[in-house]
């Protein structure tokens, strides 16, 4: 059994009621539920964290290093645009992690198209609304499985 997180960055505790056509109508905490639930059939354990503060996501995942935590769900939100620390972050504890998006940046603004994630995830899935998450689990799992 391994020990997952799910990790969302700022402004996803809205979801529900923000900008429901880019984002959809599903609350953080259905996705929670959904991703806690998807974890539990494959016989492992996930717990989540989501927030505003870039250095309460990194304490988070410096946490999950020393939890032993085998991978990540990570939505950074506004932070995939802007955060090296971040990225440092998720590069000096090595966990395997898969970057989620609900909308598709790539079908956005252009400032939104550039990731500093994207080439240092085993994944990115975006653009399926919070199907997106369930997909990035999936694909964790695949690759933990993979590993081992």
């Amino acid at each position: 059994m391994a020990q997952l997180l799910a990790l969302h960055g700022p402004n996803l505790d809205l979801l529900g009621r923000r900008e429901p056509e880019h984002y959809g109508h599903d609350t953080l905490a259905a996705i929670d539920a959904l991703l806690a639930e998807e974890a539990a059939r494959a016989g492992h354990r996930l717990a989540s964290f989501q927030s505003a503060a870039e250095h309460a996501l990194i304490e988070r995942i410096h946490a999950a290093a020393r939890e032993g935590v085998a991978g990540i769900v990570f939505n950074p939100a506004g932070y995939t645009h802007t955060s090296v620390a971040l990225r440092d972050a998720l590069l000096a504890v090595a966990i395997p992690f898969v970057e989620v998006h609900l909308s598709n940046p790539q079908a956005r603004e252009p400032f939104r198209q550039r990731s500093y994630f994207s080439d240092i995830a085993v994944g990115t899935v975006a653009g399926f609304g919070a199907e997106s998450y369930r997909l990035g689990l999936l694909g964790l799992l695949a690759h933990l499985a993979r590993a081992a």
